[in-house]
């Protein structure tokens, strides 16, 4: 419910905080689709995740590690 509230007013910039952490897998790939449906449309996607999966759906990764950035990289 909080992802489709945030896209109700159809945002330039969404933040997503784990989107993904209590979900099962095919909820889980659904909200993925439907963040990259998002993304192709123009709004910009900051997601914050601990999940590897996620994260290589990315088009850019910056890793932290104790407050500090440790890798930034654009992918694919």
């Amino acid at each position: 419910m909080a992802i489709a509230r945030a896209l109700v007013n159809q945002p330039g910039l969404l933040l997503a905080d784990e989107p993904t952490g209590s979900l099962d897998a095919d909820t889980a790939t659904g909200i993925l689709d439907l963040l990259d449906e998002v993304h192709s449309r123009g709004t910009t996607l900051i997601v914050v995740t601990h999940d590897e999966r996620v994260a290589a759906r990315a088009h850019r990764t910056v890793r932290m590690a104790e407050g500090r950035i440790v890798t930034d990289r654009a992918t694919a």
